[in-house]
């Protein structure tokens, strides 16, 4: 098994969270998380349901804003950025449970996404649209045999191929990815890890919150454990695969 390993490290990192606190309501979620992701690199946050991952990507989406700590993108504070202007600079979000709009056809699902492009890397008129969605069918041919049907008509693996594709129309530098894998055959997940690796060769980074840690390790160069909003443990994705805590607690001990 060829494990991807840690990329070195970069002066300014793509992403940076410093001493995150955030939540809902009175509830707090995340505590005095601090993390890093490089360009270029595969960054799995792995957890037990209800640790505050998808808390995690939201929060970095600006809703919920942070209560408390900084966020940066690219050396540039975010931390109080509105969702919209998050999106513009780079970062797409595909959200868990996929929420394709069900309704649309394929090919307007991808539209949408490219409304979502920063305002110097939409290009103008059909011809960007163009490539934009030959990017996406070249990742994902099912999408082309299927680009005039309803998306919720598609399989669930076709459309979590959608949601990708939809948050890959805005080209972004970070793609975050919550939960790809849920709710899909082994078969299928191994189609959608294995375009996620060519969307990284691509240039893309992605930031992966996934409850299936081997797969998630597996794909990833670096890794962070999230238990009760608090990292816990980091390490390399082969590292933490290897490490007995991590596969008793996330692999079944085996």
């Amino acid at each position: 098994m060829n494990l991807p390993k840690p990329l070195p490290v970069a002066e300014t990192p793509l992403l940076a969270l410093s001493g995150v606190d955030a939540g809902y309501g009175a509830v707090q979620a995340l505590h005095g998380v601090s993390l890093t992701v490089q360009s270029g690199e595969i960054v799995a946050l792995i957890g037990a349901n209800g640790a505050g991952k998808s808390t995690l990507l939201m929060t970095l989406c600006g809703n919920p804003p942070p209560w408390r700590g900084e966020i940066r993108f690219a050396g540039q504070n975010m931390t109080a950025l509105p969702t919209h202007q998050i999106a513009r600079l780079g970062v797409a979000h595909v959200p868990e449970g996929r929420r394709v709009f069900a309704q649309m056809t394929v090919e307007e699902n991808l539209a949408m996404g490219r409304m979502a492009a920063p305002q110097e890397g939409r290009g103008r008129g059909d011809e960007a649209m163009r490539v934009a969605l030959e990017r996406v069918f070249s990742l994902f041919p099912r999408l082309r045999e299927r680009c005039r049907q309803r998306a919720g008509t598609l399989s669930g693996g076709e459309q979590q191929m959608l949601a990708i594709g939809r948050a890959l129309m805005a080209q972004p530098r970070l793609l975050l990815l919550d939960e790809p894998s849920l709710g899909l055959a082994p078969q299928m997940i191994q189609r959608i890890f294995a375009t996620l690796r060519e969307i990284v060769q691509e240039g893309t980074t992605l930031f992966l919150v996934e409850q299936n840690a081997n797969q998630a390790l597996q794909l990833a160069n670096r890794a962070y454990v999230l238990v009760n909003g608090r990292i816990t443990l980091t390490g390399g994705g082969a590292e933490l695969l290897a490490s007995p805590a991590v596969r008793q607690a996330y692999l079944g001990g085996h």
